[in-house]
């Protein structure tokens, strides 16, 4: 999922590989939201999905991200459901239709969406490529060639964000 239509095309990528049933990537949000405040459009950000077996809603949940970036709202959809990992453990895909309809999403195109699977192949895509680069857990960034696993500790992870991300606007101006 790329949601940053209004990055520059030279801008450096950070992908961002997640899961929304993952109370990591809950916390990874507040460092994301710190990037995007930082950098604007000088930084894309693309949220990489990356479901883990463990969470039995996850691959769900990736699917609907996808259906809500379609439908014009794929981070503040992201956000919101991570900001209830909780209720998505409990209620699985009827949370995902609840929280779409909350965003004023067309909820019923949702439900459609999760039960015709129409965006199973970018969350198998995205998965597939995290496998073969090495991503185990989640969150896990990407940059400038480096990956940064933030699924055992996020400490530091930001600032190493950063300075990679200054290096690469430096080097690109």
């Amino acid at each position: 999922m790329s949601d940053s239509s209004s990055a520059r095309p030279d801008a450096p990528v950070l992908d961002i590989w997640c899961e929304l049933q993952c109370p990591d990537c809950r916390t990874a949000l507040d460092d994301v939201r710190a990037l995007r405040d930082r950098y604007g459009d000088r930084l894309e950000l693309r949220l990489r999905h990356f479901p883990l077996e463990k969470h039995k809603h996850s691959f769900a949940a990736a699917q609907a991200v996808e259906e809500a970036l379609e439908q014009g709202k794929g981070w503040p959809y992201v956000e919101a459901v991570l900001a209830r990992v909780e209720e998505l453990d409990r209620e699985g895909e009827p949370f995902l239709v609840e929280v779409a309809r909350e965003l004023g999403l067309d909820a019923e195109e949702f439900d459609t969406a999760l039960i015709d699977g129409r965006h199973i192949l970018i969350v198998d895509a995205d998965q597939a490529e995290g496998k073969a680069i090495g991503v185990t857990g989640t969150p896990t960034y990407v940059i400038g060639g480096e990956r940064l696993d933030g699924g055992k500790s996020q400490e530091g992870l930001r600032e190493r964000i950063e300075e990679i991300a200054d290096r690469l606007l430096a080097e690109g101006a």
